[in-house]
């Protein structure tokens, strides 16, 4: 069993920028990748940002050229880089797992309780 620990969110001004942190503890051997979903209330939950343990990373095209993800392997610890941030990024963002690429983006087996975001004057 896997547990996720997000942290990192707030309020921030359009334009502006965070570092959402996504800690992991416990294991699973048969996880192939970790993301961060976001979901709007009234919304269907999206996946932001994915990396394949050991491999490449993938972006939502909104999500392209602002946002980074990232993974320190020693710390067991996840990230999400969010730069330029709009309006309409106001979400809670939730950190996820997977035993495949699939089930990261529509089922994860492992979810974190999420850390809201939101951009506003």
């Amino acid at each position: 069993q896997v547990q996720l620990v997000e942290s990192g969110g707030g309020l921030v001004q359009p334009g502006g920028s965070l570092r959402l942190s996504c800690t992991a503890s416990g294991s699973d051997s048969n996880i192939h990748a970790m993301g961060w979903h976001r979901q709007v209330p009234g919304k269907s939950r999206e996946l932001v940002a994915r990396i394949i343990l050991g491999g490449g990373t993938g972006y939502a095209d909104f999500a392209k050229g602002r946002f980074t993800i990232s993974r320190d392997n020693a710390k067991d610890t996840l990230y999400l880089e969010l730069l330029s941030l709009k309006p309409e990024d106001t979400a809670v963002y939730y950190c996820a797992a997977g035993t495949s690429l699939w089930r990261l983006t529509y089922s994860p087996n492992y979810l974190g309780q999420g850390t809201q975001v939101t951009v506003s004057e």
